[in-house]
């Protein structure tokens, strides 16, 4: 897979934009959806949190003329409340009390100049999968980080990436002492599936590509 590079204005926006993605990863994303969107098929993603990676996706789907569809119910992960590493009261709605990063998403957005190539769907990634009818060029995985809604997140929109299509799973750590291991879990899951083979591997993001049917 050939390295594909954002224009200045996009990679700008991405290392401005509120988030947790590394612009190394960030690079590698960009291929895959650059390569994904000559597919002609929408870019989803599950976890847009403020939108940073959404830019990305965004800005390739532009290029081919598609859309990026991002899912979020937008309250935050589980590592994202209250008392948690990744709390970031800024983005606590004071009316209700709970996170809330839609509106920032939304400047992201707008602030980027590509809130007319994306699809904002605001809900749980399985209730949204369930409802989806259509295939999709790449599925990138970036939501919750438990084994349940990993997983979740996993049977719930594999099954929609088209032969050919690419699956990215974002913070793959073999080595618990890094991190997390429930998307580890998923990646190695995908490859004992048969249906997803290992394309790159960038950090903790991995590219795989359906290569047969199933999950």
């Amino acid at each position: 897979m050939a390295a594909a590079v954002p224009k200045p204005q996009t990679l700008a926006a991405f290392e401005a934009a509120k988030g947790f993605m590394p612009l190394r990863e960030g690079l590698a994303l960009y291929t895959a959806a650059v390569e994904a969107g000559a597919l002609g098929l929408p870019l989803l993603e599950v976890g847009t949190y403020c939108g940073r990676s959404t830019i990305l996706l965004a800005d390739a789907a532009r290029e081919a003329g598609s859309v990026a569809v991002t899912v979020d119910h937008h309250r935050g992960s589980e590592e994202q409340q209250p008392g948690w590493d990744y709390h970031d009261p800024s983005v606590v709605d004071p009316e209700v009390g709970r996170m809330d990063t839609l509106p920032t998403f939304r400047r992201t957005l707008h602030k980027a100049g590509l809130e007319d190539h994306v699809v904002a769907i605001v809900g749980r990634s399985p209730q949204v999968a369930a409802v989806w009818g259509g295939k999709v060029g790449l599925v990138f995985i970036d939501g919750g980080h438990t084994d349940e809604h990993a997983n979740g997140d996993y049977e719930g929109w594999a099954p929609h990436v088209v032969e050919g299509g690419l699956l990215v799973i974002h913070d793959v750590f073999p080595d618990p002492a890094d991190g997390g291991q429930a998307p580890h879990r998923v990646h190695l899951r995908a490859l004992a599936s048969g249906a997803f083979t290992d394309v790159s591997a960038t950090d903790s993001l991995r590219v795989l590509r359906r290569t047969s049917s199933g999950i």
